[in-house]
């Protein structure tokens, strides 16, 4: 079988043999499961943004998400994103990265992303303002706040940020629009819960100590756990593999069972 035909394959395994309407029913879902959390919170459905997370979905059927409206995609790692931002060049999307950036990939993210999500490290931030300085670019950042203690995950903790955050005004074409956070990967639903809480109430302090700062968004919340963040004040959700079906990586195994075996 040549290239095109394995990449054929592959679509048709992951996403079946329409692939644009597994992506609309599943989306349909994704929003159903939104709305109806966002009732139980009291909370309108306009309050809550969904994000989706494109991560190695082929440019293929990241091309037919955009034409049934998934204009802002989410992407962990730089060189597929700026591959897909080339690709799909045109189309209007957006671009926001959402995965821990090693340093010498600043450069990169500042040439075409309009969001970064996990910033934690002020060297990287100045790394970022360089060379968004230089394209004459800014960039929105969300602050990755660690709030499951886990020692595997990236982020400041929660006792850091208003320091962190207190500094960000040195970096201009950097605009703080609020904080991210993963919640414990192996926990039950309380202590997940408690992951968000926390995250809503560093924006609280910030908001109460740094009125200016520009921390006004919480990103908290994926496939597994989005309902729940939420139900804790979440602004933005992303989601993945609720949409996009199971990633035939690692961390795929943690939602299994979403894609119709047909």
């Amino acid at each position: 079988m040549d290239q095109a035909g394995d990449l054929d394959a592959e679509i048709r395994s992951r996403f079946g043999e329409d692939p644009e309407r597994t992506l609309r029913d599943n989306l349909a879902a994704v929003e159903e499961r939104i709305s109806s959390a966002c009732t139980r919170a009291g909370r309108p459905r306009s309050a809550v943004e969904l994000l989706p997370v494109s991560k190695t979905v082929p440019v293929e059927v990241v091309g037919l998400a955009v034409g049934i409206g998934m204009t802002t995609l989410g992407e962990n790692k730089v060189q597929e994103a700026q591959g897909k931002a080339k690709a799909l060049a045109g189309l209007g999307v957006s671009w926001s990265v959402i995965g821990h950036l090693q340093t010498n990939k600043a450069r990169a993210v500042a040439s075409f992303a309009c969001e970064f999500q996990a910033l934690d490290s002020l060297r990287l931030a100045g790394l970022l303002h360089e060379s968004l300085v230089a394209a004459g670019r800014t960039l929105d950042v969300f602050v990755q706040v660690n709030t499951s203690g886990e020692e595997s995950k990236y982020g400041i903790t929660p006792e850091e940020a208003d320091a962190f955050v207190g500094e960000l005004g040195r970096f201009p074409s950097l605009k703080p629009r609020g904080l991210m956070t993963l919640a414990i990967l192996k926990g039950g639903p309380d202590e997940v819960r408690a992951c968000f809480r926390r995250l809503h109430a560093v924006r609280e302090r910030l908001q109460r100590t740094q009125p200016a700062c520009g921390i006004d968004l919480l990103s908290m919340g994926m496939t597994s756990d989005f309902e729940i963040a939420i139900e804790e004040g979440a602004d933005i959700v992303r989601v993945g593999q609720a949409i996009f079906g199971k990633r035939p990586t690692a961390d795929g195994h943690f939602w299994p069972g979403l894609l119709p075996t047909a």
